[in-house]
């Protein structure tokens, strides 16, 4: 999950340069971006090979490795909006940059808690599910949930906008745009997933 979310976390400075436009700054934020979510499926396939099914643990091999899926797609969507935005050499309307920030900073936020509430299994586990830290881990996925229909609100206005706007643009150019507002609103959806997971287990 950090893997997961340092890769999420330079989709803001990305789409900084995507605006200006500064290609060059983009094409170095992207290529790190790709190497991260290399390295986060170098470790999904790790925990897979080692999750023997002999093993004994507390909580259920499948349980585990539907939160490992839950994980692995958010790096897999920062990847997909860095492939298709420098694939297209995609030009953003100047009007949109500010409420587009503002999406981005907020959807990367839910990755953010999907990973505070994640750091706190292992002191679950150590507590035997305790009450306390039930309800902690409770409450932050509560906040996770919060930040995702917030950034769901958001992207309701940045599609707004763009559809003011979409009559200055080539059609296919508004389709794909369209397409990476809808996988930038992807990133939160995906952190809601492992907060939803985490809870599954937790209720079992």
């Amino acid at each position: 999950m950090k893997v997961a979310f340092s890769a999420a976390v330079l989709l803001p400075d990305y789409f900084d340069a995507l605006l200006k436009p500064d290609w060059q700054q983009a094409r170095e934020i992207g290529a790190e971006i790709v190497k991260l979510e290399e390295a986060a499926d170098t470790i999904k396939r790790d925990v897979r090979a080692n999750l023997s099914s002999s093993l004994f643990m507390p909580i259920s091999r499948s349980d585990l490795l539907e939160l490992l899926k839950s994980q692995d797609k958010i790096p897999n969507r920062a990847k997909d909006i860095v492939g298709l935005s420098l694939g297209r050499n995609m030009e953003f309307p100047t009007e949109l940059g500010p409420l587009l920030h503002k999406f981005v900073d907020k959807s990367v936020s839910a990755a953010a808690l999907a990973k505070s509430t994640l750091e706190e299994l292992d002191e679950l586990l150590e507590t035997g599910f305790s009450g306390r830290e039930i309800d902690l881990i409770s409450d932050m996925i509560t906040s996770l949930n919060t930040a995702e229909h917030e950034t769901d609100i958001i992207q309701h206005e940045v599609q707004q906008m763009l559809y003011k706007l979409e009559k200055q643009f080539h059609p296919v150019d508004v389709m794909f745009l369209y397409r990476i507002i809808d996988w930038i609103g992807d990133i939160a959806d995906n952190a809601q997933s492992v907060g939803n997971r985490m809870l599954y287990i937790i209720a079992r």
